[in-house]
């Protein structure tokens, strides 16, 4: 088998607006405190990839056997690898699978077990690459996906999405930052410049790199890359909202090509 896309194949990108968009176009979604990641099953191979492109597979041994075990034999899923723990999801407990001893990894996938949340599906089980076909018929083809290989797997979960706006905001108000993607391919921003706040594209900070820019824009695109204020501890959240005061803003993830 061979796959219609490549592992060097870049998903979607955040971008900054100043208000949450409404309109029949769009389709809104809970932003997920983890590691963005593409699944890539071809055949017995699975292969997990940070967006940057950087292995992952590794990392996360009971995923990679979580998605080995269902039926289909090829497939590629865009998601959010998360670890939950004591009611909540811990980016510090993320950060401690990337150890470069396997035995180390092997007992921490054993006592905080990951959880994989989708919200793409990218090629098909039929081999069929999705990429250039809308949000909206790929969320469908997703649930189809979902319902008939995720319910009897603990490890694989469906992300929520919705076209309602409402329930858009009420997400927001209560995770604080959000996100939202539009139903049509566009383009998204690689750069961003001070001049632009508006259309950040935040390739160079990474969700690892916990240190908080002295700069208030590379704050915002640094906030982008971490996906919610969930990935710091509360002392480093509320210095980060003093830092931001009005400049704030949502964050929107449009789909590359």
């Amino acid at each position: 088998m061979s796959l219609p896309i490549s592992k060097r194949y870049r998903p979607m990108e955040a971008l900054s607006a100043s208000e949450l968009p409404s309109g029949p176009d769009w389709q809104y979604e809970p932003k997920w405190d983890g590691f963005r990641c593409l699944a890539f099953r071809d055949g017995k191979r699975v292969d997990l990839l940070s967006k940057a492109g950087k292995p992952l597979t590794r990392y996360f041994p009971e995923l990679a056997s979580a998605l080995a075990e269902l039926p289909a034999k090829q497939f590629v899923l865009d998601g959010e690898i998360v670890i939950p723990l004591d009611g909540t999801l811990s980016f510090d407990n993320l950060l401690m699978r990337i150890h470069p001893a396997a035995s180390r990894i092997k007992k921490l996938s054993e006592e905080t077990p990951c959880l994989f949340i989708i919200f793409d599906l990218l090629v098909d089980e039929r081999g069929n690459s999705l990429v250039k076909t809308s949000l909206a018929d790929r969320r469908q083809k997703l649930e189809v996906f979902a319902k008939r290989h995720f319910k009897s797997n603990e490890t694989l979960h469906l992300s929520p999405a919705t076209d309602d706006v409402t329930s858009a905001r009420r997400w927001f108000r209560r995770i604080g930052i959000g996100y939202w993607r539009p139903m049509t391919p566009v383009l998204a921003i690689n750069s961003w410049s001070p001049s632009r706040p508006t259309a950040v594209a935040t390739r160079s900070v990474t969700s690892r790199a916990l240190r908080i820019p002295s700069s208030p824009v590379a704050t915002l695109a640094f906030l982008a890359m971490t996906t919610t204020p969930l990935a710091f501890p509360e002392a480093t959240r509320d210095r980060l909202s003093s830092t931001l005061g009005p400049a704030k803003r949502l964050w929107v993830n449009m789909p590359a090509t």
